[in-house]
C-alpha cells in the first residue's frame, strides 16, 4: 500500500506400471519401461505461454518438420531392423513372407490412409498417426451444422496467444476438450468446437518491438504507428498460429471453417459494438486514477494477473537493478518532504518510497475520508522544482492512511527504513510503478451480482464449476470487484473507439485536457455527428484515443463474437450459449468471470452452462515450469522423440544468461539423461487424461508418458491376435446370446457392459481421470490378462470339441475389440482408428467411414451376469495365488484347490479349464476338508473358503513358507485388531447403522477363519518338512 498522500511521476522509456499385479489405486499404471531405461530417471514438464524470442519462433516450423521426418527414419530404422533379424523365408500358411507387406503404402494428402496388408509386428506412433488427420479434416467430420436436428454441444476452445508455441497447458486443454467432443460427437451431437487466436497485446508488441529493434535499431516511435501495425501484421501472417498447426497434430478435431482471431474483421467489429453499448449504458466511464505502470512498456497493467506482476518482499534498504538505470536504485526506504499549497494553503508532507523520481511526479493521492486533508480536496500544490501544479486527488483503494504520511510524496522532512511489497513485471523486470493516469473503466458491480448469483443462487444456479472448491474463489471475486481499467497504452489491439473533441475556442489544446469532450461512437463518422449535435455550431476537431483495450476485454466477449455477435446469425441461434467451457483455474476471474458479465449483459443469458477448471502442470519434483530450470519440455518433443543433445541445442538458442543456461543443463542431464523417447500423441493425451484427478497441481512424470506408449503396443498385440483368429473370412455377427457363450465370453462381455457404464458415468460428471482408469482396467487386467489368455485352448490345433467355443470366442473378441475401441477413441483417436479399420465390418457398419462418427457404445441389457462375475472372480483369486506360489518358474507343474463347502467345490470343479489355462498348470485336482493333503507343496489362503496348492517337489523351503504364512498371519491379525477396536468404541452400536454393523461382523468372521486356514496351512507344512527330515 502506499502512503496517505501518493505522488506519481513517469520515467524516460526504456526500448530494447509390474502388469502381473492387479492395483486398485485411482490411476492404472503404465506398463514397466523397457531395460534400456531402468536405470534413468523421465521427467516431463511443460513449455512456457509465449516464445518472446523471435528467432526461435521462425525456426519452429523447420524443428517440427525436422523432429517428423527424424521419427519417420526412425521408423524405417526400426522396420529395417526387423527385416534383418527376420529369416528370409519365414512360412505363413505354407507361404514366404514378404517384408513390404509390413510397411504402409504413402496416402496422398487429404485421402483416407492406406494401410499395409500385414500389421506390423510391433506398434510404431511415427506409422500409426500419420496421414489419419488430414483425412478425417477434409472429409468435413469436424464441421457443425448449424441447422442441425440433433441436440448442440459447444466448445469454445481458449484462444492462445498468436506469439505462442504448443506448451503442455494447451494439450492438456486439447486432449480433454478433444476427449469431451469426440464423445458426444459418437453420442449423437451436433458438436461445435471452435478455435481460434488472441491477438496477445502486449505479447505481440513486445516480440515485433524486439525484432525491429534487433534487425534495423529502430523503435516504434521511429517507425510510426502505421507503418509499426503494418509490421505486426506481416508478423502474425507469417509467423502467427503456429500452435493451430501443432494442435492437429495432438489431433484435436476443432472445426476448423470456424477459425477466428481477436483482431479480425468480425471481432473487432464486435469489440467495438460492446465498448459503445455499454457506454451508453453507462457502465464504462474515463476517469483520473492510480493505475500500475510499467516504465519500459509504457503502459498501464494489471496488477491480479500472476503471469504479469511477480511481488517481492523488502524487509529494509535494498539496492535493486532497474532497466533504464545504470546504478541499482534503493527499495526499502521511506522517504518525507513537503509540497507547497496553492493560495496559501501551507504546505503537505508526503510520503515516498522512490525519492529519486520526484521529478517526474505529476499528481499527489489522499484517502478521501482521511480527516487531516478533507481541505485539500481538489485542491492544487506546486512543484518545488518547475512549478508546475500537481492535483490533489482522492484514491481510497490505493492510498493507505496509516502509512506513512498519510500522501504519496516536496521538501526533505526525514528518512527512514520501510518494509514494502514490490510489484515486478514478469516481461520486463521492471518495477511497477503507481500512476494516476485518466483510462476508461467498466463498471463491474451489476454485472458481477448477476455473476455470482449465476453461480451461488442455488434454486436458479445457471453455471456450475467443477471442480466445486474453485465456488468460494468465484464467490471471493465477484464481491470484492472493482471497476475494470481496459486503457492499454499500446498500439497492437484494438483501439478504443472514442474521440477527444478539441473546440476552436478551448483555452487548453492537448488531447483530454478537458475530461467532458470525449464521445464514444462506432467509427469516425458517427462520432463527427455526436459531436456536431452535443456543440451545435462549433467549430471542433475530432481526435481518436490512441490507447487499445486490454486483450482480456475482447477475450471476454469471445463464446459471443466466435459464433458471430452482435449480428444474429444462425450460429449464434444454434450455439449460444455453449456447453461448457474448460480452462486452468488461475483464470477463473482474469478471464472466466468477464465472459459471464459480458456474457450476459451483452447476449442475454450466461456463455456456458457448465465449467471445468483442470489442474496445472509441474514437474516431477513438483516445480513450475521455468526455462532457466531447463524444465520445459515442448509437447512435441514428447510425441516425436528427441535426444539430450537436442534438449540442450534447444536451450542454447533461447535468451538464457550464462549462469542460467549452467543451471536449466544440469537440469537436463539429470531428469533426461536420455533424452526423451518417442511416445506418439495418444499416450501423450492418455496420461495427461489420466492425471486430472489431481485437482490442482499435476506433478507430471516423463515414466508415464513411456509407459502408455508401452500400452499402446498392448493394444496393438491384441488386435494382431484378434486378426490372426478371426481369418480373411470372418463375418461379425448381428448379435450374440449370451447365454449360449461359453463361460469365459459371458464373463468379458459383463465386465464389458459395467466398462460401459462406468465410462459414461464418468465422462458426464467430468471424472476423467476415472473415465481413463475403467478403459485401462478393462482392456488391460481383463480383456489382455484375462479373456485373450482363457480362449487361446479354442484356437490350438482344430480339435473338434472346440468348434462351437471357437465360433463364440470369434465373436465374442469380435465384440469386444469393436466396443472397446469405440470406448477408447475419445481418448486416443489415432491408434483406436487404425486398428478399427482393421477389424472385420459388420454389415450395419459398411457405411460408417470412421470410427470418429460412430455410434459411441452403450449398455447392452443381457450382457451383465453377477454370477458369472462372481465365479470369475474366484477363478482369478484362485490364479493370482497359483501364479505367486509359481514365482517365475515356467513348467507346468499339478496343483490342488481346497474348497470348505460343496458350494464352492462345484464353481471350482467347473471352471478347471480357464484355472489350468490362466495358472499355466499341468494338471488341477479339487479337494475337500476330508481329503488327504497334498504332499510337497506349496499352500496359499485364498480366503476363509479356498486354500491353494502348488506343487513344488525338489523347490520347495519350509521355512520360506512359514515365513510367508507368519507375514500373513500378523497382516490379517492387524486387520482384525483394528476392526474390533472400532467396533468396541463406546457409541458404536448408536451411530453406526446396523446394515454396517452386520456387515462388520462378518468381516471379523471372515478375517478370523483366514487365520485358522493359515495356522491350518502352517501345520500341514511342518508336518510336510518333519515327514521329509525322517
Amino acid at each position: 500500500m502506499l502512503g496517505l498522500a501518493a505522488r506519481f511521476f513517469e520515467r524516460p522509456p526504456l526500448l530494447l506400471l509390474n502388469l502381473a499385479t492387479r492395483v486398485t489405486s485411482a490411476h492404472p499404471p503404465p506398463p514397466p519401461p523397457p531395460p534400456l531405461f531402468a536405470q534413468s530417471r523421465f521427467r516431463f514438464f511443460s513449455a512456457t505461454n509465449t516464445n518472446n524470442n523471435i528467432m526461435a519462433r521462425e525456426k519452429e516450423l523447420k524443428k517440427q518438420k525436422a523432429l517428423e521426418k527424424a521419427a519417420k527414419l526412425q521408423a524405417q530404422q526400426a522396420s529395417n531392423t526387423q527385416k534383418k533379424s527376420e529369416k528370409k523365408t519365414v512360412k505363413r500358411g505354407g507361404e514366404e513372407e514378404n517384408p513390404e507387406e509390413f510397411i504402409d503404402p504413402q496416402t496422398p494428402s487429404g485421402e483416407k490412409k492406406r494401410m499395409s496388408s500385414q500389421m506390423a509386428k510391433q506398434y510404431s506412433p511415427a506409422a500409426v498417426e500419420k496421414s489419419w488427420y488430414e483425412w478425417w479434416e477434409k472429409s468435413g467430420f469436424f464441421v457443425a451444422d448449424a441447422k442441425s436436428s440433433k441436440p448442440s454441444f459447444v466448445i469454445v476452445l481458449p484462444p492462445p496467444n498468436v506469439t505462442g508455441a504448443l506448451h503442455i497447458g494447451h494439450a492438456l486443454t486439447a486432449a480433454v476438450e478433444d476427449t469431451i467432443i469426440r464423445w458426444r460427437r459418437m453420442s449423437g451431437y451436433n458438436t461445435l468446437w471452435v478455435p481460434g487466436m488472441d491477438h496477445a497485446g502486449i505479447a505481440t508488441q513486445v516480440v515485433v518491438e524486439k525484432k525491429i529493434m534487433r534487425e534495423r535499431k529502430l523503435t516504434r516511435h521511429d517507425i510510426g504507428r502505421e507503418r509499426f501495425l503494418s509490421e505486426v501484421w506481416d508478423w502474425k501472417n507469417r509467423h502467427g498460429g503456429t500452435i493451430l498447426q501443432q494442435l492437429r497434430r495432438l489431433g484435436a478435431s476443432l472445426d476448423w471453417s470456424r477459425e477466428c482471431f481477436t483482431m479480425d474483421e468480425q471481432r473487432s467489429r464486435a469489440v467495438t459494438e460492446a465498448f459503445v453499448r455499454l457506454y451508453q449504458e453507462g457502465l464504462i466511464y474515463r476517469d483520473l486514477r492510480l493505475v500500475n505502470w510499467d516504465c519500459v512498456l509504457r503502459t498501464a497493467i494489471s496488477d491480479i494477473e500472476a503471469s504479469r506482476v511477480d511481488h517481492i518482499e523488502i524487509k529494509g534498504r535494498t539496492p535493486l537493478k532497474v532497466p533504464g538505470y545504470e546504478k541499482p536504485v534503493e527499495f526499502g526506504v521511506l522517504t518525507s518532504f513537503a509540497y507547497p499549497l496553492e493560495g496559501d494553503l501551507g504546505e503537505i508532507v508526503v510520503a515516498t518510497t522512490r525519492v529519486e523520481t520526484m521529478l517526474g511526479d505529476t499528481a499527489i493521492a489522499i484517502h478521501p475520508d482521511d480527516p487531516r486533508y478533507k481541505h485539500l480536496h481538489g485542491k492544487f500544490a506546486i512543484h518545488p522544482f518547475n512549478g508546475r501544479k500537481l492535483p490533489i486527488v482522492c484514491d481510497a483503494i490505493l492510498v493507505d492512511p496509516k502509512f506513512g504520511t498519510g500522501a504519496v510524496k516536496g521538501l526533505y522532512r526525514g528518512a527512514k527504513d520501510n518494509e514494502m511489497r514490490l510489484g515486478i513485471c514478469s516481461r520486463t523486470n521492471d518495477v511497477v510503478e503507481p500512476l494516476i493516469k485518466p483510462q476508461w473503466y467498466v463498471n463491474c458491480s451489476s454485472m458481477a451480482r448477476q455473476g455470482l448469483d449465476a453461480v451461488m443462487d442455488e434454486e436458479n444456479k445457471k453455471i456450475e464449476i467443477i471442480p466445486k472448491q474453485y465456488s468460494a474463489d468465484w464467490k471471493r471475486w465477484l464481491e470484492n470487484i472493482r471497476d475494470w481499467c481496459v486503457s492499454r497504452q499500446l498500439w497492437w489491439g484494438h483501439r478504443v473507439p472514442a474521440w477527444y473533441v478539441t473546440l476552436e475556442d478551448d483555452e487548453r489544446k492537448e488531447l483530454g485536457a478537458y475530461s467532458d469532450h470525449w464521445v464514444v461512437a462506432r467509427n469516425e463518422d458517427e462520432a463527427q455527428v455526436e459531436a456536431s449535435q452535443i456543440y451545435n455550431g462549433k467549430k471542433f476537431h475530432l481526435s481518436q484515443d490512441p490507447d487499445v483495450l486490454d486483450t482480456w476485454f475482447s477475450s471476454g466477449l469471445f463464446p459471443l463474437t466466435v459464433l458471430g455477435w452482435p449480428d444474429d446469425t444462425e450460429d449464434l441461434k444454434a450455439f449460444y450459449p455453449t456447453s461448457v467451457l474448460e480452462t486452468g483455474h488461475d483464470i477463473l476471474f482474469f478471464w472466466v468471470a468477464r465472459m459471464v458479465m459480458l456474457g450476459m449483459k451483452l447476449g442475454g443469458d450466461v456463455p456456458f452452462r457448465k465449467v471445468y477448471l483442470h489442474p496445472m502442470i509441474r514437474d516431477a519434483h513438483g516445480r513450475k515450469m521455468s526455462k532457466s530450470l531447463g524444465n520445459v519440455i515442448d509437447p512435441l518433443e514428447v510425441i516425436n522423440g528427441i535426444s539430450l543433445e537436442g534438449l540442450q541445442k534447444r536451450l542454447e538458442e533461447g535468451n538464457l544468461d550464462p549462469k542460467e543456461l549452467t543451471v536449466a543443463k544440469e537440469g537436463q542431464v539429470k531428469d533426461f539423461p536420455n533424452g526423451i523417447s518417442e511416445c506418439g500423441a495418444d499416450a501423450l493425451r492418455f496420461a495427461l487424461i489420466s492425471y486430472t484427478a489431481q485437482s490442482d497441481k499435476i506433478n507430471l512424470d516423463i515414466l508415464r508418458v513411456v509407459g502408455y506408449r508401452q500400452w499402446c503396443n498392448k493394444l496393438w498385440n491384441a488386435v494382431r491376435f484378434a486378426m490372426s483368429r478371426l481369418g480373411d473370412d470372418y463375418v461379425p455377427p448381428t448379435n450374440v446370446n449370451p447365454n449360449d457363450l461359453p463361460f469365459s465370453c459371458q464373463w468379458i462381455l459383463s465386465v464389458l457392459n459395467k466398462a460401459i457404464s462406468k465410462t459414461i458415468t464418468a465422462l458426464e460428471s467430468y471424472e476423467f481421470s476415472d473415465a481413463a482408469s475403467t478403459l485401462y482396467s478393462w482392456w488391460q487386467y481383463q480383456l489382455c490378462d484375462v479373456f485373450i489368455e482363457a480362449i487361446k485352448p479354442f484356437f490350438s490345433g482344430s480339435d473338434p470339441k472346440f468348434e462351437s467355443e471357437r465360433s463364440f470366442a470369434q465373436d465374442t473378441l469380435w465384440l469386444c475389440l469393436d466396443n472397446g475401441l469405440r470406448l477408447l477413441h475419445p481418448f486416443m483417436p489415432y491408434v483406436t482408428e487404425e486398428l478399427w479399420q482393421r477389424l472385420p465390418s459388420s454389415k450395419d457398419r459398411t457405411t460408417i467411414e470412421s470410427i470418429m462418427i460412430c455410434k459411441y457404445p452403450s449398455i447392452v441389457e443381457g450382457w451383465t451376469n453377477e454370477t458369472v462375475e462372481y465365479e470369475m472372480d474366484l477363478v482369478d483369486s484362485a490364479v493370482k495365488s497359483l501364479r505367486s506360489l509359481a514365482n517365475e518358474r515356467r513348467e507346468r507343474r499339478p496343483a490342488f484347490v481346497l474348497c470348505r463347502n460343496e458350494a464352492l467345490a462345484e464353481i471350482i470343479d467347473s471352471h478347471q479349464r480357464e484355472i489350468i489355462t490362466l495358472a499355466n498348470l499341468s494338471t488341477l485336482t479339487v479337494i475337500g476338508e476330508n481329503d488327504a493333503t497334498p504332499i510337497g507343496c506349496a499352500v496359499s489362503v485364498v480366503n476363509e473358503n479356498l486354500s491353494v496348492y502348488l506343487e513344488l517337489r525338489g523347490t520347495l523351503s519350509p521355512e520360506a513358507e512359514l515365513e510367508k504364512i507368519r507375514k500373513k498371519v500378523d497382516e490379517i491379525q492387524k486387520q482384525h485388531d483394528k476392526l474390533s477396536k472400532v467396533t468396541s468404541a463406546t457409541g458404536y452400536k448408536e451411530k453406526v447403522p446396523e446394515h454396517i454393523q452386520q456387515e462388520n461382523v462378518a468381516k471379523l468372521a471372515s478375517l478370523m477363519q483366514e487365520i485358522l486356514s493359515l495356522e491350518e496351512a502352517r501345520q500341514h507344512i511342518e508336518a510336510q518338512a518333519n515327514n521329509n527330515h525322517d
